[in-house]
Order: structure tokens, then C-alpha cells, then sequence
């Protein structure tokens, strides 16, 4: 079984499925298996989840009176909980952490624990990479909307797929006629969806992004 994460892709064989009230194919057979639990346990009627509470920012009051039921790996992504990760320092999840807003002064101080492609992501993280530029790589900094000026200064290094989550980075795809790209393949897509969608069935694909 295969999952397609393009939702353009995904949108244009379902409309095509609607239009030709084929079978509700696509559906019947999205493919949640990258799921970490299951459905069933996604839902607890009248009971807290630790893991749940631990990345809640409006949780600290109670995470701090009930340590013993903190999931100190997810804490780690918490931006309210930085005062409780220095405490517990060895609990600390530098993936996590790297990811985390609030915790850049954490990191700056412990750079032989970072995870410099998740830092990447990181938006309050900017001038730690500014000063790592030899640890960046670009095509994880093109979706960071605080990057936008360091993406404006090496345009040749940015990975378009990536500048088109940038929210801040509209002005790059538009001026360096990169949205005409766009428009052109979503045509050729639009063009061809009797194919795509055949062509997608024959091979047992499972369409995600709807």
C-alpha cells in the first residue's frame, strides 16, 4: 500500500471520482497506519492523558504538581515548561527541544545537543543559524517564515517545494516567476485526471491530503 501526500494531486482525483460517481474508492482506503496509537485509544472518556497534557502550555500549574505524570520527551516541546526542562535537564529530549520556540537560550548554551535540521524549523532560532550557516540545510530553512531574509540572499540555494509553505515567502515564488511553474503543472494535472486516476488505481495507491 502506497500514500500520497501532494493534496493537489489528491483533490483532483477526488473531484474526478464525484464527477463520475465512481465508487467511494478513495475514502475506503486512506491509510492511517502512520498513526502512533489507535483510534481507540485516542479517546479516554473521564481520564487525563499525561502524553496529551505535557505539550498543553496551559497545563504547567498541574504538570508541576504532578511530575510523576509528566512525558518528559513531549515536555520537551512545551514552550511553557523551558523552567522545568533546566531542572530536569537529563530528561531533556534535544530533538524535541530543538523544535521548541522557548528554548533557545537552552540550546545555545548546548549546541553539541542540537538537532540542526529540526532547529531548522525552529522560528525563534534564526540567529543560531545565522551563525551555523555551515550546518544548514536549505531546503528545511525554506519553510521557515522567519528565515525569510537569509532565503532573499542565497536564492540559489532554496528548494522551491519547501518556499511553497512559507507563508512569508510569497514574494519569492511570485517574483522569481515561480508561480507560473505552478500554474502550469496544476493545468497539466487538471488535463490529464481520467489518467491519473487510473493509473493510481492500478497500482493500489491510497490518497492522502483530501
Amino acid at each position: 500500500m502506497y500514500t500520497i501526500k501532494l493534496p493537489c494531486i489528491a483533490k483532483i482525483i477526488a473531484d474526478y471520482a464525484e464527477e463520475k460517481h465512481l465508487p467511494n474508492w478513495i475514502d475506503s482506503r486512506i491509510d492511517c497506519s502512520w498513526l502512533p496509537i489507535s483510534s481507540e485509544e485516542l479517546y479516554l472518556e473521564d481520564e487525563i492523558v499525561p502524553e496529551y497534557l505535557s505539550v498543553n502550555p496551559s497545563a504547567i500549574h498541574l504538570l508541576e504538581a504532578n511530575s510523576d505524570r509528566i512525558d518528559w520527551r513531549l515536555l520537551s516541546e512545551n514552550p511553557s515548561a523551558i523552567h522545568l526542562l533546566r531542572d530536569n535537564f537529563n530528561k531533556i529530549d534535544w530533538n524535541l527541544l530543538s523544535e521548541n520556540p522557548a528554548a533557545v537560550c537552552l540550546l545555545g548554551a548546548n549546541k553539541d545537543r542540537i538537532n540542526w535540521e529540526l532547529l531548522l524549523c525552529n522560528t525563534s532560532a534564526i540567529h543560531l543559524l545565522e551563525a551555523n550557516l555551515n550546518k544548514v540545510e536549505w531546503g528545511w530553512l525554506s519553510k521557515n517564515p522567519s528565515a525569510v531574509h537569509l532565503l532573499e540572499a542565497n536564492m540559489d540555494e532554496i528548494t522551491v517545494v519547501h518556499l511553497s509553505l512559507n507563508p512569508s515567502a510569497i514574494h519569492l515564488l511570485r517574483d522569481n516567476g515561480y508561480t507560473e511553474n505552478i500554474i502550469s503543472n496544476y493545468a497539466i494535472l487538471q488535463s490529464n485526471k481520467k489518467e491519473i486516476y487510473e493509473q493510481l488505481i492500478e497500482r493500489n495507491f491510497t490518497i492522502y491530503g483530501l
